[in-house]
């Protein structure tokens, strides 16, 4: 007899394995997704159902941890299924199920596409979203796009390296910079995003806080909102996406971008960015956008540590988990530089790292400055996970 490893992070290795000795493609696939080992915290937790976790955990074989208010099972994804469904999930437990369930859904199917005004985008392979900055004091490109020729020909460029998407954006968000009045903004975007969709050079995507630029940049053309205060800056500007039947990316940051360095405070960084991502999708819902017109930002650079966006680009499962599209945008922030050494102009290489590290998490959106570069690191990350 001969044992042998099989890798443990993916559901791939099983699923090869399989086929390799008969099986069929999709048999081979939904056993190897249920063989795939999960970890998933529990919180809110009476005594009475940690006693009954621990009692379940014992006849199925099944690893659990337990605490005051709190437990963490480990397991095959199978093994936990049980625990999703109502006709079986055990006696004192059953507020796990509905919860459970949604997770295992949205592990086992995640979003195959991200809906935004005219039509839907494919999540199927890596989504490359463009930075285009008409912006005097953006932290990395500030000043070099000087009006709507120098924006029709740097959007040309992002299409032709691959860009899926072109985000444009009039106010900059770098740490410490100060707001720009609604109609200054407007003034910046509104044109280049007209010119952008008349050149055919859509989608594109308006890198906004202000219902005002919002419901212009989206009368123009835009397809889609990119909120980096994931609707906590203008209430207005959730019935702005939703009138339109745009798209919308809820990025997570506190405070504002003057701010937010000094509320970089967190216990466990990756679930209180969920957490509080999961409000950001719940204001959108609230005001009737449908949930397959949300996508979710980490929002790398924002309010986070060096130390902070490294164990969020780590742990980026826990934001995938809720669901939704995960977009990511990495493209030479601070943290890079902290790692590499590399000044802001230097930070090509490792954002495209960055990039394909988070693909392997679960992210589907990628917004960046250099296209190209990522889109090659893209392409080999996609190759290596794909069957």
């Amino acid at each position: 007899m001969r044992v042998r490893a099989l890798a443990a992070h993916t559901p791939e290795a099983v699923r090869a394995a399989l086929v390799a000795r008969g099986w069929e493609g999709d048999p081979a696939r939904f056993a190897a997704a249920g063989l795939h080992a999960l970890v998933v915290l529990l919180e809110d937790v009476t005594d009475d159902e940690r006693e009954a976790l621990v009692r379940w955990a014992a006849r199925c074989g099944t690893d659990v941890l337990t605490g005051p208010g709190w437990g963490l099972v480990a397991g095959a994804a199978s093994r936990l299924a049980p625990l999703a469904r109502f006709d079986r999930v055990p006696a004192g437990l059953e507020r796990l199920a509905e919860p459970l369930g949604r997770y295992l859904m949205a592990h086992a199917e995640p979003p195959r596409r991200w809906v935004v005004a005219g039509g839907a985008i494919a999540l199927d392979q890596p989504v490359l979203v463009g930075v285009l900055n008409v912006t005097p004091d953006s932290f990395s490109d500030g000043g070099t796009i000087a009006g709507v020729d120098d924006a029709l020909r740097h959007a040309e460029r992002l299409r032709a390296d691959g860009a899926h998407l072109i985000d444009v954006g009039g106010e900059s968000t770098r740490p410490g910079a100060a707001g720009v009045p609604a109609a200054e903004e407007a003034a910046r975007v509104v044109p280049v995003v007209t010119a952008l969709v008349a050149k055919g050079l859509g989608p594109v995507s308006v890198d906004t806080r202000k219902v005002d630029v919002a419901r212009a940049a989206l009368g123009a053309g835009a397809a889609a909102v990119n909120d980096v205060s994931g609707l906590a800056h203008d209430p207005g500007l959730a019935g702005a996406v939703h009138d339109a039947g745009a798209g919308i990316i809820l990025m997570h940051m506190r405070g504002t971008p003057d701010t937010m360095d000094a509320l970089a405070s967190y216990t466990h960084v990756a679930l209180e960015v969920a957490d509080e991502l999961r409000l950001a999708a719940d204001r959108a819902l609230g005001a009737g956008i449908d949930a397959d017109r949300i996508a979710l930002d980490p929002g790398f650079g924002f309010a986070k540590t060096a130390a902070q966006n490294l164990r969020l680009l780590d742990e980026l499962a826990t934001v995938v988990g809720l669901g939704y599209p995960v977009v990511v945008g990495p493209s030479r922030k601070r943290f890079l530089g902290a790692a590499t050494g590399r000044p802001v102009t230097d930070r090509d290489r490792a954002t495209a790292v960055a990039c394909a590290l988070a693909w392997e998490r679960g992210a589907r959106l990628f917004r960046v400055h250099d296209v190209a570069l990522t889109r090659e690191a893209l392409a080999l990350a996609g190759a290596v996970t794909g069957p």
